[in-house]
């Protein structure tokens, strides 16, 4: 049996009096994708937040290659292999492309390490190479979301958690995003991603997870999930 890279159990967030997150647990295997879908508002983003410590759970654990997280810094957790894209991209205008990547390995010591990630990065992304020296700002929606996922992967991460990385984009980079999402596992990188774009997230995805205010209703294989009536009827649009 393949032990879990990253494991959630019993996991509650609130906000004051709004429960956010209710007892949900789940499981990540090595070079998985795996997805979290449903409605807006149903907690997904409050389980990446979490998961990354910029929410602080109320009950539950989670462990990362079978080390607890839940007290660890979000800066440990990055150096250990966390790392994740927040929703919106948050690129730093007014910065450059290599200075927006520049940012991502703030937790590699070693600079030999930050040229092979610059390398490997502007290889996956060549357009972010030509851009280099431009203002991030100037890029496009998906040049950006490019930029923040490289910005990621210079941070040598085990796991990526991805946060509606399609969001907002033109057809032609959704294609984009989701292709990138598997050649990133296909490195050796974990992914955990949440979408609206349910669909596109479970075609691609080896397993999913359904979440529905703040709880876990139902789990499959990507396939599984796609086929299943309930799930199209409520989230794949029939």
């Amino acid at each position: 049996m393949v032990e879990a890279v990253l494991r959630v159990e019993n996991l509650s967030v609130n906000y004051g009096a709004i429960k956010a997150v209710q007892n949900v647990s789940f499981s990540v295997n090595p070079g998985e994708i795996v997805t979290l879908i449903g409605a807006n508002g149903a907690g997904k983003s409050t389980i990446l937040r979490t998961i990354s410590g910029l929410e602080k759970p109320v009950t539950g654990n989670m462990s990362f290659e079978k080390q607890s997280i839940n007290h660890m810094s979000s800066e440990k957790r990055v150096s250990s292999g966390i790392v994740h894209v927040p929703e919106g991209r948050r690129v730093f205008p007014g910065m450059t492309v290599q200075e927006n990547l520049q940012l991502g390995a703030f937790t590699v010591a070693n600079k030999n390490q930050h040229k092979v990630a610059y390398n490997n990065v502007y290889e996956q992304f060549p357009i972010l190479k030509t851009r280099r020296h431009q203002d991030a700002a100037t890029l496009s929606g998906g040049e950006q979301q490019m930029l923040a996922i490289g910005r990621a992967l210079m941070a040598n991460p085990k796991i990526i958690l991805l946060d509606e990385p399609s969001m907002g984009l033109a057809p032609l980079y959704i294609k984009k995003i989701f292709a990138i999402i598997q050649q990133i596992r296909d490195t050796g990188v974990t992914v955990l991603v949440i979408e609206q774009n349910a669909n596109q997230a479970l075609k691609i995805a080896d397993r999913g997870y359904v979440i529905e205010s703040g709880q876990i209703i139902a789990t499959g294989t990507g396939a599984e999930l796609l086929s299943s009536d309930e799930v199209r009827a409520s989230y794949l649009g029939g």
